[in-house]
């Protein structure tokens, strides 16, 4: 999953990340009283074929449809660059989890995961139990592949299903059917027990019975987590300029009903706005960007944020794949750099929290951000006023009707 980055919060270099001694040592604004947990984020930015409602950074891989149609060795030799590059800015923080995700990841060769994560392991400090998570789409599932991607030491899955129905599918623009997609969980659950299925709601057409066939289908592989994501048009895609028609908001909100329910029945969680998990299968990594950790970004067009005693860092790699390799290899992966201003933390903090279903412990927010809690006093007390937040002191955390307004809730933190 790439993380929510508020729009806006990367802008042309304000920072050198180069410059060790200012981001260590030199005042700031704000006053960290340690470092949050670290993650490393690993962007593989080649599709298949692109999507028409994807806006990731997804490029359709060039020729045929085999890895070796992306320039793999190249790629890996800028991975490891953009690495050694930003060891600096992380030196000695242990990384809690890594995510390889895309475009689709299961277009890299047994060997070429293999070397990306031996790259790994000898460039920076990996916890011996790190959540290491790889997407996948159905399309790209060959047993033997995945068992060597398992035996690398990826040990959790998230498959892109989206949908179980031939017909949605192909509105979709996906390249797999109901037929690969069942293959690719019968694949992927042979050689992991720690797999996610990604399905969206609210398709072109779909019906609510069509929407509850498609969890009912997803639910019967006793996967131990689910992200359910209500399509959405994002702006520069090929659906936000011929939009299709999408079922209306009470059918959504029926969807998303039935969903909630059914889910707990099985065993589910809501832990998270789009994130249903069973007991202790949440996602960690993701986790970590909801509670505002940082992480390291690397690979074409990933973001990042990486704390220090008196700043916070966020980062942006050059987009394109072959811009990225090209820079990355001569040393300059980073594309964008700067400070996030003290004034712009607290709606960055809360837009990543408030999506939790539990919210975060009231101190997280000042260990997080070194800002005092009374910062946001205001804002905490009006949304308390409007039902949308629970009224205690220890904890910040939406009520129901703060999750089925988290727009609104989110925005009552935006700076002035």
């Amino acid at each position: 999953m790439i993380p929510i980055v508020p729009a806006g919060s990367i802008k042309p270099a304000e920072v050198s990340p180069a410059d060790n001694q200012q981001l260590w040592l030199k005042p700031g604004k704000i006053a960290l009283p340690g470092s949050p947990p670290l993650s490393l984020y690993i962007h593989i930015p080649w599709c298949v074929r692109k999507c028409p409602y994807c806006d990731f950074n997804s490029h359709a891989a060039p020729g045929k449809t085999d890895s070796h149609d992306i320039p793999e060795d190249r790629y890996l030799d800028a991975l490891r660059a953009d690495l050694e590059q930003s060891l600096p800015l992380v030196w000695g923080r242990p990384v809690h989890t890594v995510f390889i995700g895309g475009g689709t990841p299961s277009l890299l060769s047994a060997a070429g995961m293999d070397r990306l994560l031996s790259d790994i392991r000898a460039l920076l400090p990996l916890d011996a139990d790190a959540e290491i998570t790889m997407e996948a789409n159905p399309g790209t599932f060959e047993s033997e592949r995945f068992a060597s991607y398992r035996a690398s030491g990826i040990n959790r899955l998230s498959i892109g299903i989206q949908s179980f129905n031939d017909r949605h599918l192909q509105a979709l623009g996906r390249i797999h059917g109901e037929h690969e997609a069942r293959a690719a969980i019968d694949i992927a659950l042979k050689h992991f027990d720690n797999v996610n299925l990604d399905l969206m709601y609210a398709l072109p057409g779909q019906t609510l019975d069509e929407c509850m066939r498609d969890l009912e289908a997803a639910l019967s592989y006793g996967t131990t987590h689910l992200s359910l994501y209500h399509l959405t048009l994002e702006p520069n895609t090929l659906f936000a300029k011929y939009p299709p028609a999408l079922p209306d908001d009470d059918l959504a909100y029926e969807m998303q009903d039935i969903i909630e329910a059914r889910t707990a029945q099985a065993g589910f969680r809501h832990y998270e706005t789009s994130a249903y998990a069973r007991p202790h299968r949440e996602a960690k990594h993701n986790l970590n960007y909801w509670r505002f950790g940082d992480y390291l970004g690397i690979g074409a067009g990933a973001h990042g944020k990486l704390s220090f005693p008196h700043r916070i860092l966020r980062q942006m790699r050059h987009k394109h794949p072959a811009t990225y390799m090209e820079q990355a290899l001569a040393g300059n992966a980073v594309q964008e750099a700067r400070d996030v201003g003290a004034d712009e933390l607290p709606f960055e903090f809360m837009l990543n929290a408030l999506r939790l279903t539990d919210g975060v412990p009231a101190s997280s927010f000042h260990d997080y951000t070194g800002l005092p809690l009374h910062k946001i006093g205001k804002q905490l007390a009006a949304a308390e006023k409007k039902g949308l937040l629970e009224a205690d002191p220890t904890k910040i955390q939406p009520t129901e009707l703060g999750r089925r307004f988290l727009n609104d809730l989110q925005e009552m933190f935006l700076k002035d």
